[in-house]
């Protein structure tokens, strides 16, 4: 009782603000953060800012169930100096419903731990608590993790530094199986290679001893991140039982809860000496990324309607050709073709938030589809992460961003059967005649201009591959995976052996490791269906 009266006087502010779970040893309490929205994110706030403080900033990233919300907790206990014998234990992180997990672990978190400096640590902590990967929602569910990263780390009241990015393991990770091969992937893949010497490996479920399968499997998957002197992955070990009830084995509970503060104490050391890394770098990795999947979208998508108007233009040549003898006498002659022809159609995703709307970019000029689906922050399309000094970096023309819009539409090619007389026909070739050019010459322009454009907006899509490959941590991903294979696909039909070269060779480097990464996610995506 005594203990208790003296933490209960200890943390009297803290417990005040609080709400009380469950009574007994440890009593645990839920703290009540103050909540806001920073764009699409969600920020929980303990306490208030000191300016004059320093703050550290750790990215937390790891599977579902790999014990992140427990890390979180622990280390807000720590900074709030919660000792054994004080016996109780705060919680930041809100305890889930079973039925509810899937809703409450879907967007990104960030936990700001104030006024507690120079209990612990001489800092703050900010916590960046990202939705588990490997989860249910699959691949979709991935990209709008990264794409929520990408809007905090550009956001005015974002984050813009990050002193470690800790990916979660178990300790108990006994073999390198595909779904915890995706997860390394879709970490490292995030960042510019700056950030390497900042990626350590947080241990969890620990016994106290070296994680021996685990950093053997961080390096099965040829993981980049800091290395120790004895070339192993920077680890830290924590145990996750720091709030279980104190009723048996209590020496076991107790022994364990101190191995957890030690590794704790040597995790807080290294964000002490570890100097914070600014995000430009991996900004431009992750802007890089959305041009080259909104470029290779535009692009299968203005294939399917170069392909469609191709085919309309051969049924017209074929056309010509059969009744070429009689051309000179056009009336009454019709030719049936399947023209291809744009609407608008409904987005799902079309709805405004407090500070973003997701929809569609689309050019009113080219009617094609530059950013769809992912562009949430961009208020209006000057401000998409496809525009480049003023000029759209996806559609057919590059035309000024003045002449897209933002809606909860997108452009979508259908076809139908259209009769055409030969007059319609001619019309055209009238167009054309100044340039001495027949009607048959003059489709066969229009196919060769289709095949031009097709070919400019490849080789800008691969730009984007090469510039990713100087920047990026890794250029190979899960999202890269399938664009890298159209492009080598696409490139060889062009016969530019040099750029085929290129992207093998960065397509060699996804080992099999990556592929059963790669095998897990889809396998999971068409299991589903």
């Amino acid at each position: 009782m005594a203990t208790m009266t003296n933490a209960a006087l200890k943390y009297k502010e803290i417990i005040s603000k609080s709400y009380e779970i469950k009574r007994g040893s440890p009593t645990l309490y839920q703290l009540r953060p103050k909540e806001e929205n920073i764009g699409t994110l969600k920020r929980r706030t303990l306490g208030v800012k000191n300016p004059n403080k320093l703050n550290k900033t750790i990215l937390l990233v790891g599977e579902t169930g790999a014990g992140k919300s427990t890390l979180i907790n622990a280390l807000v206990n720590f900074a709030m100096g919660v000792k054994w014998e004080d016996d109780v234990w705060f919680q930041i992180v809100e305890e889930e419903k079973k039925e509810q997990t899937q809703s409450q672990t879907s967007d990104v978190i960030v936990y700001e731990i104030f006024g507690h400096e120079d209990k612990t640590l001489p800092y703050s902590l900010t916590v960046i608590d990202t939705p588990g990967h490997g989860s249910t929602g699959g691949i979709e569910h991935d990209g709008r993790v990264s794409q929520r990263l990408f809007d905090l780390f550009r956001s005015v009241g974002g984050v813009h530094e990050i002193n470690a990015v800790g990916l979660v393991l178990k300790a108990g990770e006994n073999r390198l199986n595909d779904r915890l091969s995706y997860v390394f992937n879709s970490v490292v893949s995030l960042f510019g290679k700056d950030l390497e010497q900042n990626i350590v490996a947080l241990v969890t479920h620990s016994p106290g001893r070296t994680p021996k399968n685990a950093l053997d499997a961080l390096d099965a998957a040829n993981i980049k991140c800091a290395r120790n002197d004895k070339n192993q992955p920077v680890h830290f070990l924590f145990d996750n039982c720091q709030h279980e009830a104190r009723t048996e084995d209590v020496e076991d509970l107790e022994q364990a809860y101190n191995k957890a503060m030690k590794g704790m104490k040597q995790f807080t050391d290294f964000l002490q000496k570890t100097a914070p890394q600014k995000l430009e770098t991996t900004l431009h990795v992750l802007n890089e990324r959305i041009r080259l999947t909104a470029c290779i979208q535009n692009l299968q998508e203005r294939i399917q309607s170069m392909e469609l108007k191709q085919k309309e233009i051969q049924q017209t040549q074929e056309a010509l050709k059969k009744y070429e003898e009689g051309m000179k006498s056009f009336e009454g002659f019709t030719i049936e073709v399947d023209e291809s022809y744009k609407v608008k159609e409904p987005i799902e995703s079309g709805r405004w938030g407090l500070f973003f709307y997701e929809g569609a970019v689309t050019c009113n000029i080219c009617e094609e589809n530059c950013h769809f689906p992912g562009c949430t922050m961009a208020l209006k399309p000057s401000h998409c992460e496809v525009m480049k000094e003023g000029r759209c970096t996806s559609c057919t023309n590059r035309c000024p961003a003045a002449d897209h819009v933002k809606q909860g539409w997108r452009y979508v090619t259908k076809t139908k059967k259209v009769k055409k007389t030969l007059e319609e026909v001619k019309k055209k070739y009238e167009e054309n005649k100044a340039q001495n050019m027949g009607i048959l010459e003059s489709l066969q322009k229009e196919m060769e201009n289709l095949e031009a454009h097709k070919t400019e907006s490849l080789y800008e899509a691969y730009n984007h591959v090469v510039k990713l490959e100087q920047i990026a941590l890794t250029v190979v991903s899960v999202s890269t995976y399938v664009h890298l294979d159209f492009l080598i696909e696409e490139m060889e039909k062009k016969g530019d052996t040099e750029k085929v070269q290129k992207l093998k060779e960065m397509s060699s480097k996804k080992d099999n490791v990556f592929i059963a990464g790669f095998k897990y996610m889809y396998g999971k995506l068409f299991s589903s269906k």
